[in-house]
């Protein structure tokens, strides 16, 4: 048997026998090889669909979901909802009016008034006032009542006050407001002793001018300036509220006195005494100005103030001689006579400086209001 014998009986030689084996193993250079099978039905693939191949292990996400016009259409809702919300928080007497309700002027009470407004309220619908409803048509159906209408600033030291003081010395101010203008007693015709109790009874003049007010009052001492009254055998309060709107301000005065003023405006709803359903309202805006003294400096009882001025400005509350009471009109006489009339004045407005408009009263008892 020869060496390296192949089939057939070829004859090869040892060296081209190994290079055959080598070549066998690593792989003969340009040798083709067999295709894989993923080849294989790549190449099946495109020739039975012929087009733009898909890549090998590519992967397409899906498409997400798109609705446009529903997310459109919240947008728009919202910007509508933003748009409502700007108009009602500018103008919400007008708006509350589109939807009906009690009356106009329904809803929330107003904001507490923190600085002067820069003109009137705006005009209620012509609502007449009920027994039920006796705010009904103003401005005061979203007022607060009693003192809760009164603004009160923070407190702070000034002139020979520390800051304790002076917080003492505004709530006994607020206190005075509500013992003279808002105490059920004193509104139906009582002297009002706690109120007086908070004046410096040492100051001159003034004891004087309360004896005479409650006593013979007359022009020059007319205790309804400081103090709201009716005469109960004439008129009768409706309902137990009195709406305010105002605010409360100090500042250092001379000789370092802590100066209050307080302007105020209330209304009141009245009824004859006699009963019955007719409503109308007193509106009176009340300008007080206290000094809180330094004992050390002005002869003061401890924990009371002196007048330094005060004055009242009123709608239908009496015309002719002063007795000391409002004495409201009713029924036909509720607008006053040619020859009482005077300048047009709307009782709910704030903006126009109290001195402004006491000035444009000038020496007229009476005045037509434009609202009540």
């Amino acid at each position: 048997m020869s060496a390296g014998g192949g089939p057939g009986g070829s004859s090869v030689s040892d060296e081209e026998w190994e290079r055959f084996l080598r070549e066998s193993v690593d792989g003969a250079p340009g040798a083709p090889e067999e295709p894989s099978a993923r080849a294989r039905m790549v190449t099946r693939r495109l020739r039975e669909n012929p087009g733009k191949p898909e890549a090998w292990r590519a992967h397409t996400p899906a498409r997400p979901r798109r609705r446009p016009r529903l997310r459109t259409v919240w947008y728009a809702t919202g910007l509508v909802c933003a748009v409502a919300l700007l108009v009602v928080a500018v103008a919400p007497g007008p708006v509350a009016g589109w939807f009906g309700g009690a009356g106009a002027g329904a809803g929330e009470p107003l904001a507490a008034e923190s600085e002067r407004p820069g003109g009137p309220p705006a005009t209620e619908a012509a609502l007449r006032p009920s027994v039920e409803e006796p705010f009904r048509g103003s401005p005061a159906a979203r007022w607060a009542s009693g003192t809760a209408g009164i603004t009160v600033p923070a407190a702070r030291a000034t002139g020979w006050m520390s800051t304790a003081q002076v917080k003492q010395a505004l709530g006994r101010s607020l206190d005075f407001l509500a013992a003279s203008s808002l105490d059920p007693d004193v509104l139906r015709g009582e002297r009002p002793e706690r109120a007086i109790a908070l004046i410096n009874p040492l100051q001159q003049g003034v004891e004087s001018y309360l004896s005479t007010a409650f006593r013979a009052p007359d022009e020059k001492n007319d205790p309804l300036t400081l103090f709201s009254r009716f005469d109960d055998t004439r008129v009768r309060l409706v309902g137990d509220e009195i709406r305010t709107r105002g605010r409360i301000t100090y500042r250092e005065g001379e000789r370092g006195t802590l100066r209050v003023t307080a302007d105020v405006t209330y209304v009141y709803p009245v009824g004859p005494a006699a009963g019955g359903d007719e409503v109308t309202r007193t509106i009176v805006r009340r300008e007080t100005v206290l000094s809180w003294d330094d004992p050390a400096r002005v002869r003061t009882s401890p924990g009371t103030f002196s007048l330094v001025s005060h004055s009242a400005h009123t709608t239908n509350g009496g015309c002719g001689a002063v007795t000391g009471y409002f004495t409201p009109r009713f029924g036909d006489a509720g607008r006053p006579a040619d020859a009482e009339a005077g300048p047009e004045v709307d009782p709910y407005d704030r903006g126009t400086p109290m001195a402004e408009r006491m000035r444009k009263s000038g020496d007229r008892e009476c005045g037509i209001a434009t609202r009540s």
